[in-house]
């Protein structure tokens, strides 16, 4: 082999290196771009679960609201109810 024809074929072996290194690269890049898409999928499910969760929050929390103003009214009345049968059991004594 000449000098010549040694030195093509460093330079071919040089640039089939190169490419190999750029395909691997590049294979990477695409491997960290769908999980970078797939982590920007799951974000968007978990912020839409936790909007979801917010909104079922918000509703618990106003119908503990409505049960405790119910229990007000009905320890009030129970209240009112045992007076007024404590005030009518005094008139019979």
């Amino acid at each position: 082999m000449s000098t010549e024809d040694l030195a093509v074929k460093s330079a071919l072996d040089q640039l089939t290196n190169a490419v190999t290194s750029l395909e691997s690269a590049v294979g990477r890049r695409l491997e960290n771009q769908k999980d970078a898409e797939q982590s920007q999928e799951e974000l968007k499910s978990m912020i839409s679960d936790r909007s979801k969760l917010a909104e079922e929050l918000d509703g618990a929390q106003n119908r503990a609201n409505q049960l405790e103003e119910a229990n007000r009214e009905v320890s009030r009345r129970l209240v009112t109810a045992m007076e007024t049968i404590r005030a009518v059991l005094d008139r019979g004594n």
